[in-house]
């Protein structure tokens, strides 16, 4: 049985919708939200900024990350990759 291009596209659209949300929390403008955009350098994010995404990027997905999943996040593509996976 084959996937649904559409269904696809319609989950990746959810996932990218719900993670912006989830940047906004941390005061990401929007205009810097962008799949390669790197946490530490594009972002700036310091560890306040990850205290706050990855909880609500853990209530808002319903998801539970271990630190190893964390570190492996560099940019938001990898974000996205990882929601995925653990969804």
């Amino acid at each position: 049985m084959a996937l649904n291009p559409k269904v696809i596209i319609m989950e990746n659209k959810a996932i990218r919708r719900n993670l912006y949300r989830v940047l906004r929390k941390t005061g990401v403008q929007k205009k810097d939200i962008l799949l390669n955009a790197s946490f530490t350098e594009d972002l700036r994010f310091d560890n306040t900024d990850w205290s706050v995404f990855t909880f609500y990027l853990e209530n808002i997905f319903k998801i539970d990350l271990k630190d190893e999943e964390i570190k492996k996040m560099h940019c938001i593509k990898d974000t996205i990759a990882m929601i995925k996976k653990t969804a």
